[in-house]
This record gives structure tokens, sequence and C-alpha cells, in this order.
């Protein structure tokens, strides 16, 4: 499959096998599995992903491991072997987790999410996307004047690009955008790299925090 990340490293701390690596292996990713948070190294002129076993970690008091604030900022972590129920999703979804996989789920269903956040998608419940961002642009004082170099940013901005912001934040996926669009997903992702520019946005997480700041001043154009 084709993908922009030269590695993914797992940090899998207990004495099981780690299927997901052998998962992402028969995909043609390649893959390195730390044992030992330790030995975790971040290699900043690599571009891998980092995947965070929940089991066997040291957690905080939502349930994500201890170890994701510190990765965040600087590299795109998701988790895996979560137990249902036992994580707060909203809540690793805001603080930059990419997505989540679930011990219990189907390998099919594990393969696409992998698919997916290497490709730079969420891999989140949609509805839990919607629900987040609806909230916190109700939450927005809209009479509240926005600085002037985020104005400009805002009339760069395209009506189509704009519409796109609107259509990733409700969590569709880049085909899903191209078929409600009729456009081509090349053309899609065309625009999504404009957008992260103009945004300056470096990927899907931090788009949805811009959107959830400013989109409620930017009048949205289907």
């Amino acid at each position: 499959m084709s993908s922009n990340i030269d590695e993914l490293v797992f940090l899998h701390q207990i004495a099981a096998p780690c299927h997901l690596a052998i998962l992402a292996e028969s995909i043609g990713l390649k893959t390195r599995i730390v044992k030992h948070a330790a030995e975790l190294e971040l290699d900043k002129n690599a571009n891998n992903f980092y995947l965070i076993s929940q089991k066997g970690a040291a957690l905080d008091a939502k349930g994500i491991p201890l170890l994701v604030s510190r990765l965040v900022n600087h590299v795109p972590v998701a988790l895996y072997q979560v137990e249902r129920g036992s994580l707060d999703q909203e809540s690793a979804l805001l603080l930059g987790v990419r997505g989540l996989l679930y011990s219990d789920q189907r390998m099919d269903l594990m393969l696409t999410g992998l698919r997916k956040m290497v490709s730079d998608e969420l891999w989140y419940d949609r509805p839990l996307i919607s629900k987040i961002f609806r909230r916190l642009v109700q939450q927005l004082d809209t009479n509240t004047e926005l600085p002037e170099e985020t104005e400009a940013m805002m009339q760069r901005l395209t009506n189509r690009e704009r519409t796109i912001i609107q259509l990733v934040s409700s969590g569709a996926r880049n085909k899903e955008i191209a078929q409600r669009l009729c456009i081509s997903e090349h053309t899609v992702k065309a625009h999504v790299s404009s957008i992260f520019r103009k945004t300056e946005s470096r990927n899907r997480v931090e788009l949805l925090r811009w959107a959830q700041t400013y989109q409620s001043h930017c009048e949205l154009v289907s």
C-alpha cells in the first residue's frame, strides 16, 4: 500500500505477540517493536508513526497511557489494544491521538483503521467527532473579534476549501468527500494540502482544533 510513513513503531509492553505489527507487515509496512518505554527513541529525521498499547502501560485518570502526552506534540500517535469502556475517547481525540484500535475488534477493522491513520486520517467513531465539533463551536463567543492575521487566513480560504473543512470536521473520509462534491479523491487531497498550508495545520488533528476555534466565524458555502 502507498504510505508516507517510513516505519511503524509499536510500544508493546506485554509478553504476548504483537499481532497488529504482524498485520501491518502483511500490507507492506515496515515495523519495529519496542518492549520498554525507556527504549523508545524519537527519530526527528524519520517519518515514523507510533502505536502505543494501552495494555501494560501506566495510565492517567482518563485511561490514556501517560507517555502519550509527551509524544503527541512531536510525532503521530495512535493507541491499540484498548479495552472498551476503559478510556475517555473524547480526551484522547482532543489530546491529539490519531485513533483507537480496540482489543476486541475484528482484524479487518483493525487493518482499515491502520490504513486510514497512516494516510493521515483520524480513526474514531464519526458521531464522536461530530459531537465534539458541534459542542465546541457552540461554546465560542462569536462576537469576539478575530486577530488580523486570522482574518487574513479566513480570506485566503476558498468556498470549496471551507466546505471541505466542514466535511473533514464531521468525520468524512477523503473518498466520501470526493463522492459528496463530485470530484476525484486526488483533487480532495490537493484541497486538503492547501487547507493545511493556509490554516497552518500539520495534520487533521490540528485542522480539527483550528476548526473548533475559528469555524463559527467562517461562513461555509456548499
